[in-house]
């Protein structure tokens, strides 16, 4: 496949480095290099009956007992002849077209059926390969290596794997990626390290050096990542739009040394980062959030997840430097209590994605503050707000009218009349979870099967709920996928 240019490119300058620092963690089984395509074919040429490369194979007698043998100089010769040697398979050698040799068995090439394409098509078959695969691809020959090392396949980077040296992997890839633009990367868009434990500071150090135009940055699960490599990233990175840090050392991101210090028009632009997960940032703290607010006003979609040390003040600052959210998710955040809802409410017509599961000091209170001044309100995840009673569901249904998805799990104070009031305002839902809701029946259920029939959803684990029910709901909603633990109903 990779001997069009007639030859292995082994010898090409940081090849073989480059793959091996991106795949070394990945693929333990040793690459042999192929022989040399001219040499094979001159020791088959002096050795008639040795086995060849398969494409130059020709069945024996014993398979073809018409065809005529070929000798190793090519010559026709009579079967009659062969007829008693023991069946053997046949090296055919054909002389290079348009070419002469000394001797009369001359030399040939072996075309791949891939190296028939043009570079244009070879690269489109790249542009679908991942990080580790194009650094592969560089190593088979010199036309692959400088179609694989195309500025335009490298708007991504994209490492896995927990004994991988990130730090190593990333600068060798952005020095080569630089020769044609010393010291700068203008291709380079995206950069997901995802769950590379081994990436330090380092790495994201060259990242916000050689890469000025990047857009988006994931580095969930490394650990060893604090806030001075993130203040590198955001204040040397203008374009920053989406960031993924789920690093639990993480407590700021600001475009000050300090996140102590205000921001002011001195400092700069303000970031224009639209995306932020910080989950599992343990360290993350309410003067932190506050930072972060003020100096990104653009956000859209926070996601906060087991941020456990957050308070309702921290949502109070949030609301009022980033009034564009439109997802939030508090999940496990168990500080956060009713106060922090009426803040979250302060959002109003923005917000579509609310998440507020586990976050057990929230009642009916908070839930009619969302209610009132979040109408256009999708999808509410509740789960395990044991608080959470009726009377909040039916404020909900009757303010949110086009809401989607709805978790209510664990929360044992929801019963039928909830239900009911959500089948009657509701009608649009398609994603329900009412898993170990104690006071549910089958009365509720068949009030949302009846009213809302574009169900796609519905989970009713750990319920006390008959197969009658469960069957009035496959009849009503059959698209409907029902998750349940009745070994009755099938």
């Amino acid at each position: 496949m990779g001997a069009n240019n007639g030859k292995q490119y082994g010898s090409e300058k940081g090849s073989s480095s480059i793959s091996s620092d991106i795949s070394s963690s990945t693929d333990h089984t040793p690459t042999k290099a192929p022989k040399n395509v001219a040499t094979t074919e001159l020791e088959s040429s002096t050795r008639t009956l040795s086995t060849p490369s398969p494409g130059l194979i020709l069945p024996s007698k014993s398979s073809s007992l018409s065809s005529p043998a070929l000798s190793s100089n090519g010559h026709e010769t009579n079967s009659s002849s062969s007829s008693s040697a023991p069946a053997e398979t046949v090296a055919v050698i054909h002389p290079q077209p348009g070419t002469h040799t000394r001797s009369r068995q001359s030399k040939t090439h072996h075309y791949a059926p891939i190296d028939v394409l043009p570079d244009h098509t070879l690269l489109q078959i790249f542009s679908h390969l991942s990080t580790n695969q194009l650094c592969r691809c560089a190593r088979v020959c010199r036309r692959w290596y400088n179609l694989a090392w195309d500025p335009r396949l490298w708007s991504t980077i994209q490492l896995t794997g927990e004994l991988l040296h990130a730090d190593r992997a990333i600068r060798v890839l952005t020095h080569r990626l630089c020769q044609d633009t010393p010291n700068i990367c203008l291709t380079l868009e995206t950069v997901v390290v995802n769950g590379c434990k081994r990436l330090t500071d380092r790495g994201l150090h060259v990242v916000a050096q050689c890469c000025p135009e990047l857009r988006h940055l994931e580095v969930a699960g490394c650990y060893n990542i604090s806030n001075d490599a993130v203040f590198e990233v955001v204040s040397r990175c203008p374009n920053l739009e989406h960031l993924n840090l789920s690093c639990s050392k993480v407590t700021c991101i600001s475009l000050t040394q300090e996140a102590t210090l205000q921001l002011s028009p001195l400092h700069g632009q303000q970031i224009s980062i639209h995306y932020l997960d910080m989950t599992d940032c343990f360290s993350l703290e309410d003067e932190g959030l506050r930072t972060i607010a003020s100096h990104c006003p653009r956000l859209t979609h926070l996601y906060l997840r087991r941020c456990i040390r957050l308070t309702d003040e921290a949502l109070r600052h949030l609301a009022l430097h980033c009034p564009s959210i439109r997802e939030l998710s508090l999940s496990d955040c168990r500080l956060v209590g009713d106060f922090g809802l009426r803040e979250v409410a302060r959002l109003e017509g923005c917000l579509r994605y609310l998440s507020v599961a586990h976050c057990t000091r929230i009642t009916d209170v908070g839930m009619r503050y969302v209610a009132r001044y979040c109408p256009r309100l999708r999808y509410l995840n509740a789960r395990g707000c044991e608080g959470l009673t009726d009377h909040g569901l039916s404020h909900l249904a009757r303010s949110c009218p086009k809401l989607k998805s709805l978790d209510v799990g664990k929360c044992p104070l929801v019963s039928d009349s909830g239900l009911e009031q959500l089948a009657m305002y509701c009608q649009g839902l398609r994603r329900v979870s009412l898993r170990a809701c104690e006071s549910v029946t089958g009365r509720g259920l068949k009030a949302l099967a009846a009213n809302c029939c574009e169900l796609q959803l519905l989970n009713v684990q750990d319920c006390e709920v008959s197969p009658e029910a469960l069957r009035f709901v496959r009849r009503h909603c059959r698209r409907c996928v029902i998750e349940h633990t009745n070994p009755a109903f099938y």
